[in-house]
């Protein structure tokens, strides 16, 4: 079984100048979920949305091709893809000949689906940059010292009316598994139900800055927590994370019937 010590991860690695499939590396999602309590049904429906801003190949005459992309992993995909190893999969199209742009995609989307072991979702471009409803929670005045592990006590809902909102923090940080790098992303809770006190999830946000997990596994820590601590009826966590080498990924958990979020941009992306 694949592990994050078994990537790429950490290690100085050449940039390949051959198309290389290989390079793609497969982490399996069960061994995380299990940590969380989660063995054989899923409690969430969702995805990991990539998007892709520095794809290149060589059409059938040998001249370069450039293209942005959006790349959709289903969440019951058995794999997460590893972010290292997309980008240098993708550096290894930049030599590969294509007949046309359809070509490229095709190949792409195969490549991917075999790795996470579930059919993947590739479309040229990229959703727009713009705002949404959400509500900030950043500027309220907290006295906060609790940098990590990720505290799911800080997590409350009064047992008063039902609402329905989506609530935003810019402030979420985690670190990568293996190189201890940090991952910067705003993460939306929306949620109908019991109303979440926010100095609560702002602090339960905040304690994930020195945590060491994959964005994917975050956002499912996250999910299964507020669902726990908070009771809501309907539950949305979906992350934004910014970009490095070129990728960002923005995993989206929510409750089955739970409406697909708007997949646009967040201005750090």
């Amino acid at each position: 079984m694949n592990t994050p010590a078994d990537s790429s991860l950490g290690r100085s690695v050449d940039y390949p100048n051959a198309y290389d499939p290989h390079l793609l590396f497969a982490i399996p999602r069960a061994p995380g979920r299990q940590s969380l309590g989660i063995d054989v049904a899923l409690p969430f429906v969702g995805a990991d949305r990539w998007h892709a801003y520095e794809l290149g190949w060589l059409d059938a005459r040998g001249k370069p091709c450039t293209a942005t992309a959006t790349l959709e992993v289903p969440a019951d995909s058995p794999n997460l893809i590893e972010s290292k190893s997309l980008k240098l999969y993708f550096n290894s199209l930049n030599g590969a000949r294509f007949a046309d742009a359809d070509g490229a995609r095709t190949r792409i989307v195969d490549d991917l689906s075999t790795c996470a072991g579930s059919r993947v979702h590739v479309a040229w471009g990229l959703p727009p940059v713009e705002a949404d409803d959400s509500i900030g929670i950043d500027a309220q005045q907290l006295d906060i010292d609790d940098y990590g592990p990720p505290r799911p006590a800080y997590l409350g809902a009064s047992a008063g009316d039902v609402i329905e909102e989506t609530l935003r923090s810019d402030l979420l940080r985690s670190n990568c598994p293996v190189t201890g790098q940090p991952d910067w992303a705003s993460v939306r809770i929306g949620y109908r139900g019991p109303r979440i006190d926010r100095a609560g999830l702002l602090r339960y946000i905040v304690s994930f800055r020195e945590h060491c997990e994959f964005h994917e596994q975050c956002v499912e820590r996250m999910f299964v927590d507020v669902m726990a601590r908070c009771r809501p009826e309907a539950l949305s966590v979906h992350a934004r994370y910014t970009r490095r080498g070129g990728l960002d990924i923005n995993p989206w958990r929510a409750t089955p019937g739970h409406p697909v979020p708007a997949w646009g941009r967040d201005p750090r992306q």
